[in-house]
């Protein structure tokens, strides 16, 4: 099973790379240069468009549409809630990465009203935001997860996972040590990575800009969006895994710029050795 997924994955990567799609984002200020480059660097193409004169007809012409709300104002909400909208209505998949959730009455306010109005394809958090979706009790530590969080075990941050996905009936990626990536009956785990990553900017928002490309690229064959941020969620840390090793005596400028050299010479082969992913009840092989 562990095979298939790769060989799904390194598919994914493919269809990016051949399809070039457009990606939507309405994003932040601090790592928009960042999403556009990581984008760039899997193969696809970005656009970032967050006036509400042209959010809709910037969504009609993209494949995927990426919500960030990690810089919010009052006037960017309403422009997430009308691309969200002519997203679903163009069954074009959305991605949320529900940034510092749990932090502020305006971010929970936010988060909940793009739930409500806007139907998601995969919502992409660390374990404070998922948990706060979850109506859990959400120890947040501005937009980085908590400590109390970060301790969470794979087993119960999957039954939050599970839980909504299931209620919200769209994909739950949760990254941390252990990414969970679940459509709440298909639960998949992805232990590539490096704890440096959290020491600059944007690795979180790039990973859900990654998602939201690989959603673009989805066809009949492509497993969906399950396999889609499972395949969003392994490049970047994978990628940061093998950044790092290049990296590290160099320190966590130059870092951030491989992350994105890493993303953009990623190949099947290299993935297929060093992926280190399994699915619920298969284990790693």
């Amino acid at each position: 099973m562990t095979r298939e997924l790769i060989e799904q994955i390194i598919g994914m990567m493919e269809k990016v790379r051949s399809k070039k799609p457009l990606i939507h984002h309405i994003t932040n200020y601090v790592t928009v240069n960042d999403c556009a480059n990581i984008v760039l660097a899997i193969g696809a193409s970005p656009i970032m468009a967050d006036d509400i004169d042209e959010v809709e007809t910037i969504t009609s012409i993209s494949s995927a549409l990426v919500i960030n709300i990690g810089t919010l104002s009052r006037r960017t909400i309403e422009s997430m809630i009308a691309a969200g909208k002519k997203a679903n209505e163009l069954g074009i998949p959305v991605v949320l990465d529900p940034v510092g959730a749990g932090a502020s009455s305006l971010r929970n306010q936010t988060t909940e009203r793009i739930l409500s109005e806007v139907k998601v394809t995969v919502l992409r958090g660390n374990m404070s935001e998922i948990r706060f979706t979850a109506g859990l009790k959400a120890d947040t530590k501005g937009v980085e997860v908590s400590e109390a969080d970060q301790r969470i075990g794979a087993g119960e941050g999957s039954k939050v996972a599970q839980d909504v996905a299931r209620r919200l009936g769209c994909v739950v990626a949760i990254t941390g040590p252990t990414d969970i990536i679940t459509d709440g009956d298909r639960t998949i785990y992805i232990e590539n990575g490096t704890r440096h990553m959290s020491n600059v900017t944007g690795t979180g928002c790039m990973c859900s800009s990654l998602v939201g490309s690989f959603c673009g690229a989805m066809d009949d064959t492509s497993g969906g969006p399950l396999i889609a941020a499972a395949s969003g969620v392994l490049v970047m840390g994978l990628s940061g895994e093998l950044a790092y090793e290049a990296s590290k005596h160099l320190g966590y400028g130059s870092f951030r710029t491989t992350i994105i050299d890493a993303v953009s010479k990623l190949d099947g082969e290299t993935l297929a050795a060093k992926a280190r992913i399994y699915e619920a009840g298969f284990g790693i092989s």
